[in-house]
């Protein structure tokens, strides 16, 4: 089959709804963590934040919400609903997988598999990367256990049976389901566009091997909150229940995101590499964060201060306040967010 190319995804029909595509630029990220050791500031992270209202007013911005960027896999809510509106028909603890980016585990494994089996498929179909374990205890011990990189272990697995069963559904090519011109990846773009409501910047590839389409922060922030918004049985809403009810799926046992999202009733969240966290609360108020250094130590508590920000308890937030930072391996300092992201600023 030969397919479109890849800038030609965006000549799909476009809403009179969807915006121009973000202006790809030089982020003008600003100050979002501090990192404290013995009460000084010793280091700065840099990055952006936006936080939504229930009625999806901007209620905070730090840095650049509007410049173009890569959500990662923090995008994967929005694949997942892609192809559940193109007729991917799985619910609960397989479809929280497909939208993860899972650490390994053996149910993460065995759940991959039962989907590709559902489809009549095999690994063997699978285009994504080969790869260890996400979590570094299963890494370990599969290493130890002489076990090589696989495409099931890669932490991107679960979507790509899932686009694997879309396009057998769908009676699509199965073995270029990676080109960004596939029917699929079409589809794919479609929802991305319709949920983020803008159109995509650039396409270019995630680690996975998958086409990674680029939009702005506020974009993604308004995606979850379509996402957790949308009317029960919609597609939208079937991911997010499902990525709530099965959070360990769409994670791993110990991640913030699956914590995250037990400590917090009704919260969807997802994260993605370089430093990118989405977040969103039943009744629309949703927040975006983007790392400029990438830095996972940085990301979660900047998460949960812009969550506070949305107006979450910050009692249910204690716990993710990020690692203490050690000095002869005693606490002498810890990551902090910035005075802007304090709950106990906003104004009366």
């Amino acid at each position: 089959m030969r397919h479109a190319a890849a800038h030609e995804i965006q000549a799909v029909m476009y809403s009179s709804s969807i915006a121009d595509a973000p202006l790809v630029r030089e982020p003008l990220h600003a100050p979002v963590a501090h990192l404290i050791r013995g009460g000084l500031i010793e280091g700065l992270h840099y990055g952006s934040v936006v936080v939504l209202g229930a009625d999806g007013g901007v209620q905070l911005q730090l840095g650049d919400i509007e410049a173009a960027f890569y959500p990662r896999s923090a995008l994967k809510p929005v694949q997942a609903a892609a192809m559940v509106r193109a007729g991917f028909p799985l619910d609960g603890d397989l479809l929280s997988l497909t939208a993860a980016s899972h650490s390994g585990e053996e149910r993460h494994l065995a759940g991959t598999r039962r989907i590709l089996e559902l489809a009549g498929l095999t690994e063997d179909h699978l285009r994504n990367v080969p790869d260890l374990p996400f979590d570094p205890v299963v890494r370990d011990d599969w290493t130890r256990e002489g076990r090589l990189p696989s495409r099931l272990a890669q932490n991107c697995s679960g979507k790509h049976a899932a686009m694997l069963y879309t396009c057998k559904l769908n009676g699509w090519s199965l073995d270029d389901y990676l080109d960004p011109g596939h029917p699929l990846q079409q589809a794919i773009a479609e929802i991305v566009e319709d949920l983020t409501g803008q159109r995509i910047a650039r396409v270019t590839v995630d680690g996975c091997g998958a086409p990674l389409f680029s939009v702005s922060l506020h974009g993604l922030a308004r995606a979850a909150a379509r996402i957790t918004t949308a009317a029960p049985g919609t597609p939208e809403a079937r991911v997010a229940d499902a990525m709530r009810e099965h959070a360990e799926m769409a994670s791993g046992s110990g991640r913030d995101v699956a914590a995250l999202m037990r400590a917090v009733p009704g919260l969807l969240a997802k994260d993605g590499f370089e430093g990118v966290h989405v977040a969103a609360l039943p009744d629309g108020r949703a927040i975006a964060v983007k790392i400029a250094d990438g830095a996972n130590r940085a990301r979660i508590p900047v998460a949960a201060a812009a969550l506070a920000r949305a107006g979450v308890d910050p009692a249910a937030l204690a716990e993710f306040a990020g690692e203490p930072l050690l000095g002869g391996g005693a606490p002498v300092g810890c990551v902090r967010p910035v005075r802007a992201l304090d709950p106990v600023s906003v104004p009366a």
